[in-house]
C-alpha cells in the first residue's frame, strides 16, 4: 500500500494502547475544540472531528460529554497548542505537538526526556521544512462505492490520494483541505471512522531492530506525557 497507510500504521495511537493514557489526551483535544469554537458539534466541525476520533477508540460518551463541559471551566483558560523539535540517536528527528496549560512545565519535561536519552532540544523552526502536513481521513468502504467515482468527486475538494485496504479507505489531502474534504464526505452520505492531521517526513531513514529499541524507549516516556499529544518521527 502507499506511504499514508504505512505512515498511518505506525502511528503514536498503535503505541498508546493503554485507555489510561489514551482518553485523557483525547479529552483535551475535544475540550480545545469545544473551548475555540460552539460546543454544539453540529456547528463546530473541529469538535465534531475530535469526536469522530475519540468515538473510534472507543472513548466513553460520558467521557465525551464531560469533556466538552470543561471547554467553560476556568482552568482551561490558559491551555494552549505547542510544538517542539528535537533530535535523538540514531539520526532520527522528532516534532512532538503538545497541549498544555503550564508551557513551563511541558518544556522542561519534554527537555529532560530528550536530553536523558542522548537527544536534545532543536531551534523552532528547525524541522519545519522536514515534514508535510497532511489531512488523513478514514471510513468503511461501502459495497455500491467506487473508489474512481469518489476521486473524481473529491478532486475539486483537496484530494490528492484514495487508498483502500481490507475495506478501509484513506482519503489524503494538504492541511489546509481539511475542512472541505470532510465537509464533502458528509455531503455524499459518508461517515468518517477517523480523521488527523499528520506530518509526513519528506525524507525517511532505516535503523536497525536494536536502535529501533533505544528510540521506541524515548518515544513511550513522551508519549506517556499528560502534555505531548503527538509524536513524528523520520523513520521509515
Amino acid at each position: 500500500m502507499g506511504r499514508a497507510f504505512e505512515y498511518r500504521k505506525a502511528s503514536k495511537l498503535k503505541r498508546w494502547g493503554a485507555m489510561s493514557k489514551l482518553f485523557p489526551k483525547l479529552g483535551k483535544i475535544i475540550t480545545m475544540a469545544a473551548k475555540e469554537g460552539s460546543s454544539d458539534p453540529d456547528m463546530n466541525s473541529k469538535l465534531r472531528t475530535a469526536i469522530i476520533n475519540a468515538k473510534a477508540e472507543n472513548m466513553p460518551k460520558d467521557n465525551i460529554e464531560a469533556a466538552i463541559k470543561r471547554a467553560s471551566a476556568k482552568d482551561t483558560a490558559s491551555m494552549i497548542e505547542v510544538n517542539f523539535e528535537g533530535k535523538v540517536p540514531h539520526g532520527v528527528q522528532l516534532f512532538i505537538e503538545c497541549m498544555t496549560d503550564n508551557n513551563t512545565r511541558t518544556v522542561a519535561n519534554v527537555k529532560n526526556i530528550l536530553t536523558k536519552n542522548g537527544g536534545e532540544m532543536l531551534t523552532k523552526g528547525s524541522l519545519e521544512f522536514m515534514f508535510d502536513r497532511k489531512a488523513l481521513i478514514e471510513f468503511t468502504l461501502k459495497d455500491s462505492m467506487d473508489i474512481e467515482e469518489l476521486e473524481l468527486e473529491l478532486i475539486d475538494a483537496g484530494l490528492e490520494d484514495i487508498e483502500e485496504e481490507d475495506g478501509i479507505v484513506l482519503v489524503t489531502g494538504d492541511y489546509t483541505s481539511f475542512g472541505t474534504l470532510s465537509e464533502a464526505l458528509e455531503k455524499m452520505g459518508i461517515e468518517i471512522t477517523k480523521a488527523n492531521l499528520e506530518r509526513m517526513p519528506n525524507a525517511q531513514i532505516s535503523i536497525t531492530d536494536e536502535q529501533q529499541e533505544d528510540i521506541d524507549k524515548v518515544l513511550e516516556k513522551l508519549e506517556d506525557d499528560e502534555d505531548v499529544q503527538k509524536v513524528f518521527t523520520n523513520l521509515a
